[in-house]
């Protein structure tokens, strides 16, 4: 029940707060951050109580059962929490830090106008990424997975009366739905192999060519989340949310749901080799990319995304290896760091001026070691890949969200013909034709 209670709270207080906002009234400011850290105090205890708990008396594991929210001949959709050695320290890094940008936005969105909406997205995030870190079944990691993404569009499109934000949000929800549908197929590959997607008992037991279509599909999902190559063109678009939405979602724990999602599945890509050398090598691919990238970004935001991206694309490399406790370490410090260096972002550069003066005005430049052993063609070419981003930016516009936006165009185009059409309307039985014919009256209005 304390598992159960830690994963619903933030789901309760979005619940509680929507509902005060749907009925009109804006609670004070004091009183949001208030309850945001008390709830967020609240869970951190609970985890480490989980946490001893689990020490204390060696069990492998604490496992809520819920039963199925709904079966359909063979195919059962479980409500089962898992609370392990890999799930416990995702879910304290959660509440701390959720917690700790709760305290921050409380001085940083001070009066304006959007403070409430912030911090009902900010909880229904926590509820979506302590319900993907504490799910039991891949089919409840999609729930927590859809509610993780669409919090992070609505946060990046958070200063709505610019059209920058809403185009970047646009991008990256375009990026997100495409990606979905590895996770959203694998699971379904699951039920249809192992006839389960459950892993509370274990992971699905599946042959080598299963868990490679599997594991390939979950990498297209986590790479995706990571913003690994060559998904990494929607990273700079999501810069225009707040600074503590960049901290939490691109720092620290969204982008870290990729890597999650292949430490959960270790078992099933370290069963095929095709999927554990594609791992390795988007991973060791998206360090390089996010290393030159980043050094030459002309802002610190989109600097710290990239420097991010480097380290996760190292994370995956270590899951792609088979190591466990390494990468989870990794992931724990390398979020904590981030978060603290973005919210420090707006003083970076004030710090570098007194640290400039201090010096004398004699900082030694970074990059030295590339001029001692790439020749000068290549450094140039290298430096043009950089600033247009390895054409990832590009790349995605082609290929994803321009073919995307055609395709909805075209069928709202249809849908509005259909509605037009008086031959459906003769034929439709006679109880929808009413309906049909307001429809169509609305339509040709």
């Amino acid at each position: 029940m304390l598992l159960l209670a830690v994963v619903m709270a933030p789901g309760v207080i979005f619940a509680l707060f929507s509902l005060l906002w749907l009925l009109g009234w804006t609670p004070p400011e004091r009183a949001l951050t208030r309850v945001t850290g008390a709830v967020y105090l609240l869970a951190t205890c609970a985890v480490g109580w989980l946490a001893w708990s689990l020490y204390a008396t060696g069990q492998p594991a604490i496992t809520v059962s819920l039963g199925d929210w709904f079966v359909v001949h063979d195919y059962n959709f479980p409500l089962a929490l898992l609370g392990d050695h890999l799930s416990l320290p995702f879910l304290a890094l959660t509440v701390i830090l959720v917690g700790l940008i709760g305290h921050f936005s409380a001085t940083y969105l001070h009066r304006d106008p959007g403070f409430e909406r912030f911090y009902i997205l900010l909880h229904l995030f926590a509820f979506g990424a302590l319900l993907i870190f504490s799910a039991g079944s891949f089919d409840l990691v999609i729930a927590g997975w859809e509610i993780v993404g669409l919090t992070s569009v609505l946060l990046i499109s958070f200063f709505h009366y610019r059209p920058g934000p809403v185009q970047g949000a646009l991008h990256v929800f375009v990026v997100y739905r495409a990606c979905d549908i590895g996770i959203i197929t694998a699971a379904y590959l699951m039920h249809h192999f192992a006839h389960t997607s459950s892993f509370v008992d274990g992971m699905p037991h599946l042959s080598p060519e299963d868990a490679t279509v599997v594991g390939l599909f979950l990498l297209l999902s986590a790479a995706g989340k990571s913003a690994q190559v060559p998904f990494s063109g929607w990273l700079p678009q999501a810069m225009e949310g707040p600074t503590p939405s960049s901290a939490i979602f691109y720092g620290a724990i969204s982008i870290h749901a990729g890597a999650y999602l292949l430490l959960r599945s270790q078992s099933i890509l370290l069963d095929s080799t095709i999927a554990s050398t594609a791992v390795i090598s988007i991973g060791l691919l998206t360090a390089i990319h996010g290393t030159f990238v980043g050094r030459t970004c002309a802002d610190a935001k989109t600097s710290l995304a990239y420097a991010s991206l480097a380290q996760l694309g190292v994370v995956f490399a270590e899951i792609g290896l088979g190591l466990t406790w390494i990468p989870v370490v990794h992931i724990l410090g390398h979020a904590m760091v981030r978060t603290l260096q973005f919210l420090r972002a707006p003083s970076m550069l004030h710090d570098y001026h007194q640290l400039h003066a201090a010096s004398g005005g004699h900082l030694e430049k970074t990059g030295r070691h590339y001029d001692s052993f790439l020749p000068e063609p290549v450094r140039i070419w290298l430096y043009r890949m950089a600033m247009d981003r390895g054409h990832l930016d590009s790349l995605l516009e082609i290929v994803f969200l321009q073919p995307l936006l055609q395709l909805s165009k075209g069928l709202a185009r249809l849908d509005r013909i259909g509605l037009a059409n008086p031959n459906r309307a003769a034929s439709a039985p006679p109880a929808i034709q009413p309906t049909l014919r307001a429809n169509q009256g609305v339509s040709n209005g």
